[in-house]
């Protein structure tokens, strides 16, 4: 199992509220960015499109 490489999200905004967003071969990881020692999140890539799709506004 690979360490998956970690970038600030896009839709963070400028302060300390954070997260990141890892891509990776099955979907997304995302974790907080302040409390990286506490793990991540995954996404099947199916859930993921689903939930990009809806915070950008589009059509599925």
């Amino acid at each position: 199992m690979t360490t998956p490489e970690f970038r600030k999200s896009s839709y963070s905004n400028q302060n300390q509220n954070c997260v990141e967003v890892a891509d990776l071969d099955t979907g997304a990881a995302v974790r907080d960015t302040q409390n990286r020692d506490r793990g991540h999140l995954e996404f099947p890539a199916a859930e993921w499109r689903a939930f990009l799709t809806e915070v950008r506004g589009e059509q599925l």
